[in-house]
């Protein structure tokens, strides 16, 4: 059933939303060299890595220069890339891994492998479910960037931020349904919507 919904919203999400998609695209490569996507290795189901696809944020090559995680001012990150980023436009690339079968509508956010490896055994039963592209921890740690460039950036995210985020989601694991799942997706329609007109 999970899956059902998945493709009934994720397939039209990404017809409707291509117009807006390419205008982006087209915004991203104006305004810095390399490709306008970015392609990452992100670990899904069962250990399996994938490929995830987002609207390219930062400088080309990136992830060479600096660590897996990004703080609120990370100078890798592009001008166009701040809006993409802000808004969450950067992310609606990821329906064609939600329509492949990488990632769901909602489950806990793909991890970099570099971090995987650090999971405890308990921890890495968020492998157990499709990652998804939004999550009540997305949703409660959607200042993540702010709060790591107060706290001291990689290693704050190590330390601090990455336990309480799978906290968060070995409960969804446990406890998920397809009725939570459309109540998640409700909440982070509200949430884009309203942080699209406050602007910020």
């Amino acid at each position: 059933m999970k899956r059902t919904v998945d493709l009934v919203i994720a397939v039209p999400g990404l017809i409707l939303a291509s117009p807006l998609i390419a205008v982006a695209a087209a915004a991203v490569k104006l305004d810095s060299r390399g490709s306008a996507f970015y392609r990452g290795s992100r670990v899904g189901r069962d250990g399996h890595q994938f490929r995830i696809v987002k609207l390219r944020s930062m400088v080309a090559g990136a992830e060479n220069a600096g660590s897996a995680v990004t703080s609120a001012g990370d100078p890798r990150i592009t001008r166009v890339g701040r809006f993409l980023r802000r808004t969450k436009l950067d992310e609606v690339p990821q329906l064609w891994n939600v329509i492949r079968g990488d990632m769901s509508l909602v489950g806990p956010r793909p991890e970099h492998p570099d971090y995987v490896r650090l999971y405890t055994p308990e921890q890495r039963r968020v492998l157990r479910v499709r990652p998804g592209i939004t999550s009540t921890t997305s949703l409660t740690f959607h200042d993540e960037e702010r709060i790591l460039a107060e706290h001291g950036g990689a290693s704050a995210y190590v330390d601090v931020m990455l336990p309480r985020k799978l906290a968060l989601d070995l409960k969804y694991v446990e406890h998920h349904s397809v009725a939570g799942d459309l109540r998640i997706l409700g909440q982070t329609f509200v949430f884009a919507v309203s942080r699209w007109f406050r602007g910020s």
